[in-house]
């Protein structure tokens, strides 16, 4: 089975944790269809596949032991430029509302799996409460580091090590995940409730509300949180923004809460999203 991988100048084999041998070329990424155990740390591991189109995913999920019809939190955006004081209380709401909530209702959470920002967040949270949940790192190859194989980029991350799940798609640029977490979001939340928890955010956040919207799931903004969040929640209070920014306002999906108003008003809006009976998830 071949990898065609990150544009190196040698062929690498690598044994990647499936016991399938693979080989790094250039750009367009393996078709691997079997999970393997993906290490991230030396005491951690992760169910990981690799696919290459958006028609593999139902195959991949159930693969994975992730199964359709579970109700689905997407976390997109970040944590640049945020205050220390800020990051404390996000990681609070992370710790004391989001990930109890998802334990409690029975959700999966979906994210891009690095060791960053909001996806840090989330891993630490659920490993501090000790919840059970599936979180779901959707990623492109080409952005991260993987054990045993050269980072096609010098800005490549490291994986976000309590993540249960990843899914690694093809791509080598940052943004180039962005429909893949959303398609598997629809997937696991097919005939299901499903909800955008959006934090902070740059130029891929815009991308990823877009695609949230697309297929009719509603967003919610955290206003103060920063950049693309902030802009969102401007143009949902009738705010003049840039005429470039995308218009979502009459969608009516997108509902913006600040942290001034209390976890509780945070938690009570996700959870109505989570557990109501949603319209099914239209496809993009």
């Amino acid at each position: 089975m071949t990898l065609e991988g990150a544009k190196v100048n040698t062929q690498e084999a690598v044994k990647l944790f499936s016991g399938t041998t693979v080989y790094i070329r250039d750009v367009k990424f393996i078709k691997m269809n079997r999970p393997f155990k993906l290490p991230l740390t030396i005491r951690q591991f992760a169910q990981a596949i690799q696919v290459n189109t958006f028609a593999e995913l139902p195959t991949a999920l159930y693969s994975l032991g992730l199964r359709p019809f579970s109700p689905t939190l997407v976390l997109i955006g970040g944590a640049s430029g945020i205050s220390q004081d800020y990051m404390l209380r996000l990681r609070d709401l992370f710790i004391e509302v989001l990930a109890p909530l998802v334990q409690a209702t029975g959700a999966c959470v979906v994210d891009g799996g690095t060791d960053a920002g909001i996806m840090r967040l989330m891993g630490q949270a659920r490993s501090k409460t000790g919840a059970t949940f599936p979180l779901v790192g959707v990623a492109a190859i080409g952005t991260v580091i993987l054990p045993n194989v050269r980072p096609v980029s010098a800005e490549a991350a490291r994986l976000e090590p309590h993540h249960t799940h990843f899914v690694l798609v093809p791509g080598k640029e940052w943004g180039d995940e962005s429909p893949w977490i959303a398609q598997v979001a629809n997937e696991l939340g097919r005939n299901c409730s499903s909800v955008a928890l959006l934090i902070n955010g740059g130029k891929i956040a815009w991308i990823d509300v877009t695609n949230s919207v697309k297929a009719k799931r509603p967003v919610i903004v955290i206003a103060g949180s920063g950049r693309t969040a902030d802009t969102l929640a401007a143009m949902l209070r009738g705010k003049p923004v840039d005429d470039s920014a995308p218009k979502f306002t009459q969608t009516g999906l997108l509902h913006a809460v600040d942290l001034e108003e209390g976890f509780d008003a945070i938690a009570h809006l996700i959870a109505t999203h989570l557990i109501s009976a949603q319209t099914p998830i239209q496809e993009p």
